[in-house]
Order: C-alpha cells, then structure tokens, then sequence
C-alpha cells in the first residue's frame, strides 16, 4: 500500500505522518461546496485504434460538487464519480466509509473499498503506478482502464499529486497530492475528461493520458 505514496513534503495543509508513512494528502486549498447542473452525456461512435482503443469517446454526466475544506478531495472525487452511476452519496458519506481525517484519505486502496460499498463487489479494483514515472505500459493500462470503466457507465478516480498541464494550456499543481475523478475520454482514449473537486470554477478539464499517467505516478487509481 506504502507504493501508493508519494515519498515528498506535503504542503502546510496536507502535511502529516500516518502508521510511519506520509499520508495521501488532501488538496493544498480549500474550495466551497458548489454543486453544478449536470454535464450532458455525449457518445460518439468508436472505431478502433492500437490495442482495442476506440477513435471515438464519450462522457459522462455528473453531479457535480466541489469539496466544503482541504481534506475532502478524496470523499468529494469518490463522490463524483459515484453519480456518473446515478448513486446518491454524501461527502459525509464516503468519508466515514474511507476513513478521512483532517490528514486526508490514505490511499486508492482506500478509496477503492469505499466505491465498493456503494458499487457493488469487485465494481472497481486499485491500479498501482509505483513507478517514479509511469513507463508506455502503464500509461496504455490506464487509457484501456477509463476507455471500459466510461463505457460500462462509471467513472475512476486518481490519486495524483505534482503539476500537470491541461489541453487548454492550464495548469493543475498539487504538490501535496490530491485525488480527482476521470469521467470521460476522447480520442481513442489518449484525452481523458477530468472532474475536479478543488475548485468549482475550474470544475473539470481535458488532459492528456500520459500526463495522468505520471501525475498518478507512484500512486495509483481506483477503475
């Protein structure tokens, strides 16, 4: 489980020891809770590409809310995620079920259970990157994970941390570490649309999978 966390400082927000290792932090910054009308659902038809990846994409809708303080990107990603299946699930909720504290959420592995319980067995299992960059193997697992985990209807979420640039050219640092949902893909799967809790004005966005792919690097996700 230890492979899940990055081994670097956390910011004053996140900052703190568990069991003898940093913990999977919470966001660096606190947004306020804001729930935002639903995204449409867009499907478009998918040929093929490398390795059964489709030339089309599709995504999903969400109920949107931004996490209420700097702890709860875990509880509020796993949150998010859940609504692309039509759960109704609180923050609360899922805090308790991950056991969430001001340190933040531990691990995927946590936040995995968690979706389990409210999923069903076995829906979603945890991926590890423990790698300090995630090699072309890696990356392609993860493109194939959100292509089948957006077709069968649900989202994934990432624990990530470090600095990743969106396809709009915006930039998303947290060095502390954060955890966001993956609701959608385009492109055969080598765009992946993002659901970010941390902040409602910058709500959701489109990155490159190979940027997920390292900023998830020695981490890991829940698909």
């Amino acid at each position: 489980m230890t492979t899940l966390i990055r081994k670097a400082a956390l910011t004053a927000a996140g900052a703190a020891l568990v069991g003898g290792a940093l913990a999977a932090p919470a966001t660096a910054f606190a947004a306020p809770a804001s729930t935002h009308a639903p995204t449409a659902s867009v499907t478009t038809d998918r040929g093929h590409d490398r390795d059964g990846g489709g030339k089309g994409g599709k995504e999903l809708r969400v109920r949107y809310e931004a996490q209420p303080n700097f702890f709860y990107c875990g509880p509020a990603a796993a949150r998010n995620a859940l609504t692309t299946m039509d759960k109704n699930v609180s923050q609360d909720d899922m805090a308790r079920e991950m056991g969430t504290t001001e340190n933040g959420t531990d691990s995927a592995h946590q936040i995995t259970k968690a979706l389990n319980v409210k999923a069903g067995k076995d829906t979603f299992r945890t991926v590890e990157i423990s790698t300090p960059t995630a090699d072309d193997k890696q990356t392609d697992t993860l493109r194939k994970d959100v292509i089948k985990a957006v077709d069968n209807g649900h989202g994934i979420v990432a624990n990530i941390a470090g600095t990743a640039t969106d396809t709009d050219g915006g930039v998303h640092s947290f060095e502390g570490g954060h955890y966001i949902s993956v609701v959608g893909y385009r492109d055969g799967g080598e765009t992946v649309k993002i659901s970010d809790s941390a902040n409602p004005d910058q709500s959701s966005y489109w990155i490159t999978t190979d940027n997920l792919a390292d900023w998830t690097a020695t981490r890991g996700y829940s698909a």
